[in-house]
């Protein structure tokens, strides 16, 4: 699976960041020459620490990705695009829509342009959420569903994924659009709970405090453990018939939250949970029960996701207990 990159040159945008930084390690075992983008935005996610395994063996070019002089120099000669820099904080959105307007619309489009005219050769694969679906129609959510974002963040990530489409189906730049679900695991931000709620949880445990169960806790999502999605990520791209396609990057075994908490707690042997009121501001935007329909990823790619809710949580706690330092 990784065989393809040995030699070859790739460029991740926001590669400071928690999924970024992953797919950069696994990209350097493969032998990829490879190059990281990141503007260290407070409060996004962007640590240095996030690559020290690789620190001598990347070039770190800190930049915006809505600098198109930059983004029109770096793209040159990549035989890979990831693209996952943006305003990840679907919170921060409520109160100011314009980041996200900003840094994800524009943002891609500076970066797509970039690759039309400076590496029209370059493959691309653009990361979306699956927060660009809205509330679920119905249950798995597969990649027809109707899309109806609740949120300005939500909205600009649909954005950010159509105009990485139109560069492929018009101007021949070969992209693959990925929608995650909620990825946990080590290398994501800890300061705050605004986004990446099963990492924030593993704060709570691990610092022996209470974690808030919003509602009745029965709520279903998907947990994709991060080394599972970046194998996907990595696994799409030498899958010809993947480019132009879009995929649901997920779990097909959804957990509620009151289950996560509860295998968090068991598994950390500290912290505890309670039941807690939904915030005004996650009540306005919680789409209820979501989980994805991976079939068609698995189908056309070959991949599936290979951890246990309990063996991520198990590499995850160890993590940070050894890290956590760098991240609290």
């Amino acid at each position: 699976m990784t065989q393809g990159f040995q030699g070859k040159k790739v460029l991740i945008t926001g590669g400071m960041g928690f999924i970024g930084s992953n797919l950069a390690i696994a990209l350097v075992k493969a032998g990829a020459d490879v190059t990281i983008t990141d503007a260290m935005i407070p409060d996004f996610g962007g640590n240095l620490f996030n690559i020290e395994p690789i620190r001598d063996q990347v070039v770190v070019n800190f930049c915006d990705i809505r600098d198109a002089h930059v983004m029109n120099y770096l793209v040159r000669n990549q035989d890979y695009v990831f693209h996952l820099a943006g305003q990840v904080d679907h919170i921060a959105s409520l109160t100011d829509p314009f980041p996200d307007i900003d840094m994800n619309i524009k943002g891609t489009a500076v970066l797509m342009e970039a690759c039309k005219h400076h590496n029209p050769q370059a493959r691309v694969v653009h990361v979306g959420t699956r927060g660009q679906y809205g509330p679920a129609v119905s249950l798995p959510v597969s990649e027809t569903a109707p899309t109806y974002p609740k949120g300005i963040y939500e909205i600009s990530r649909l954005a950010a994924e159509k105009i990485t489409q139109v560069y492929n189906d018009i101007h021949g730049i070969r992209s693959i659009m990925l929608r995650l679900t909620n990825v946990y695991g080590p290398r994501a931000q800890m300061k705050h709970a605004r986004y990446g709620v099963a990492n924030w949880f593993v704060r709570l445990a691990i610092d022996d405090d209470t974690i808030k169960v919003f509602g009745d806790g029965l709520i279903k999502r998907d947990f994709l453990y991060v080394d599972d999605c970046v194998q996907a990520m990595l696994m799409a791209t030498q899958c010809e018939a993947a480019y132009g396609e879009i995929f649901n990057v997920g779990v097909d075994q959804p957990t509620n939250f009151k289950e996560l908490a509860e295998s968090l707690v068991r598994i950390a042997g500290t912290g505890r949970w309670e039941y807690a009121p939904f915030t005004p501001e996650r009540a306005a935007q919680d789409p209820g029960d979501f989980y994805s329909d991976i079939s068609k990823i698995c189908r056309i790619v070959g991949w599936e996701p290979a951890t246990t809710l309990d063996d991520g949580l198990i590499k995850t706690l160890a993590y940070y207990r050894q890290y956590k330092h760098y991240y609290w």
